[in-house]
């Protein structure tokens, strides 16, 4: 061989290796995937609502008919109040999150982010449990003369927005929290020794600083609530059906084809349309509560461009100096007069009010669980393990069980391949538009799981796969993706990239740096991300409701159908249950979050 022969052929092998090595190529599983089960249905959800006599036959009807157009102001209303709810209350829990030090500072974070993790229709079981004619708050309200009677404090708006903003409080506290940890406490100080009392420095130094985690916090919370159905379903009355909740009483109807993927687009176009808006001025990294996505080796700093909280900081920086002109200093003026500890103890109190709305359903379902009554009774006349022992001796509980284990298995294998592939390759390629292709992947956070059940059923009719264990499991998987990039990415850019260049450099290949420098130090991020997505899947009833069938009922349908129609402690088993698992979750994930959390510091 000549000595040009073998240059060639040592360029060939480089190019070849340099192929392979790009990690640009490893976004491609996640993205045919994501392409095939989620875009593609949506898609055909379009194509489907503009069907019928006219091209918009359908969306005239749903807003000309005063059913579905109340139902779509009120939902709107409704998602504007529990926002609104969730920012008053949780603006003063992040603060007593921030101000909070060691052992403190542990348990009140762990007390917010532990119900966040509880399946919804869980925790609004409780709410049903603790605002029953017979149950605790009724009781003690009676005890202290406040009431003569037990009142009706089920089946009303009251109901759905307590227990709405009791299921969306934790998002609302972590976004905040996440800008209050970013602020140098060098500025409040040096506020403090200008003479400027607590509150000026609250109003003028905090309050603006803060105000990109209050508006990300205010949107998640919105779009989050215009897709429940869960919670006004079984805490409302008639007046406060929510849109989502038309799709879902309309699914059994073959009459209502397109006019069902109607209600659908309409849903998930206001959604987008609100998300849209919300990345003009916040960034869309709002949506994954995360900053850009820097180039390997590049930190956010040597990029010379803002982050987009701090972008829309200053975009909101005027407003906010107007309002705080205009308004501020003369309510100053009057708050100025009350003791310096006004503050704290209105942030500890508010604060300490959060915690307990949060905690006491969740404990209140573990004390029903070990209840001896043959009735749900709280408080419980006794304790027994009787209801455990049904559990695990009801065969149609125990099928239930076995079949959402083995969906939620496959389904976190299916989200952890392709999520911790999407990871490697949005973290480590220098592929352009990141933020665009991060976004596209945690897209199905924001989009209405009823509206991509809907979209799902068409699809997974025609290939016959519903009521099959694959193909829920394959749906599933659909939410567990951005839960697993999300995770992974945090985890990757902690780990230094010279590590993996050094490795290069000394002859290792793509895989071998991957299995000796890659893997250990993701290994914990996977792992917390592997049980997430086991959660969600184990936890997620909306997809289970569409695509389903009775050969194939999982834990969360069984609950579903047991609490409509009848409430004993056998619901509280499964909601104790679920609590141990999510205090697991939790556990494996602590690694990854104190990581991430010094990152953002």
């Amino acid at each position: 061989m000549t000595a040009i022969d073998a240059r060639a052929a040592r360029d060939g092998r480089a190019d070849r290796r340099n192929l392979f090595g790009n990690p640009a190529w490893l976004l491609l599983p996640a993205g045919l995937f994501l392409a095939f089960i989620y875009a593609l249905p949506l898609l055909d959800l379009f194509r489907l609502s503009i069907g019928g006599p006219t091209l918009l036959a359908h969306y005239e009807r749903v807003f000309s008919v005063p059913l579905y157009w109340d139902s779509l102001v009120r939902t709107i209303g409704i998602s504007l109040s529990v926002a609104t709810i969730c920012l008053i209350f949780g603006y003063p829990t992040a603060l007593l999150i921030h101000r909070a030090s060691g052992f403190a500072k542990v348990l009140i974070a762990a007390a917010i982010i532990l119900p966040y993790f509880v399946a919804i229709l869980i925790r609004t079981y409780s709410w049903m449990v603790l605002l029953g004619r017979n149950g605790p708050l009724n009781k003690l309200l009676v005890a202290l003369g406040i009431l003569d009677a037990p009142a009706q404090l089920l089946f009303n708006r009251g109901a759905v927005l307590l227990g709405i903003s009791a299921v969306l409080l934790p998002l609302m506290v972590l976004s905040i929290y996440s800008s209050v940890s970013r602020i140098n406490e060098g500025l409040t100080r040096a506020a403090l020794a200008s003479g400027a009392g607590p509150i000026a420095v609250f109003w003028r130094v905090l309050l603006p600083l803060t105000f990109p985690g209050m508006g990300a916090g205010f949107l998640l919370v919105f779009v989050t609530s215009l897709g429940f159905f869960i919670t006004p379903t079984l805490l409302g009355g008639p007046g406060d059906q929510m849109f989502a909740m038309h799709i879902t009483q309309q699914a059994d109807f073959l009459s209502s084809e397109g006019f069902l993927q109607a209600l659908g687009v309409v849903l998930l176009v206001i959604t987008l349309a609100v998300v849209a808006v919300a990345g003009r001025f916040l960034g869309f990294e709002f949506i994954w509560g995360g900053g850009q996505i820097s180039q390997p080796g590049v930190t956010a700093s040597s990029t010379g461009r803002k982050a987009p909280a701090k972008a829309a900081a200053g975009s909101g920086g005027a407003l906010t100096s107007f309002l705080a002109e205009a308004i501020g200093w003369p309510l100053l003026r009057l708050l100025g007069k009350l003791p310096a500890s006004t503050g704290s103890i209105t942030v500890g109190t508010l604060g300490g009010f959060v915690i307990l709305v949060l905690l006491v359903p969740i404990a209140a379902v573990i004390v029903i669980s070990f209840s001896k009554s043959s009735y749900l009774m709280f408080p419980p006349p006794g304790f027994s393990l009787r209801w455990y022992e049904k559990f695990f001796s009801d065969s149609q509980w125990m099928a239930s069980f076995v079949t959402s284990l083995t969906v939620a298995v496959i389904s976190s294998v299916i989200a952890v391949v392709f999520g911790t592939s999407a990871a490697l390759g949005i973290v480590r390629s220098n592929i352009r538009g990141k933020t665009a292709i991060m976004l596209l992947l945690v897209s199905p956070l924001v989009v209405p799981t009823v509206v991509l059940g809907l979209s799902l059923y068409s699809l997974y009719l025609r290939l016959d796969l519903v009521g099959t264990v694959y193909g829920l499991a394959a749906a599933h998987a659909i939410g567990g993706i951005p839960l697993v990039v999300v995770i992974v990415a945090a985890s990757l850019q902690g780990i230094d990239p010279k590590l993996e260049q050094a490795a290069t450099v000394h002859g290792a290949s793509p895989l071998t740096v991957f299995r000796l420098v890659i893997l250990p130090g993701i290994a914990p991020g996977i792992a917390a991300a592997a049980f997430f997505a086991f959660l969600h899947s184990f936890d997620e009833l909306v997809l289970s409701l569409f695509l389903s069938s009775a050969h194939l009922t999982t834990l969360p349908l069984r609950l579903w159908a047991d609490v409509n129609y009848q409430l004993n402690p056998v619901l509280a088993v499964v909601s104790t249950l679920e609590v141990l698992l999510v205090v697991i979750g939790i556990v494996l994930a602590r690694p990854v979050l104190a990581r991430r959390g010094a990152g953002h510091a």
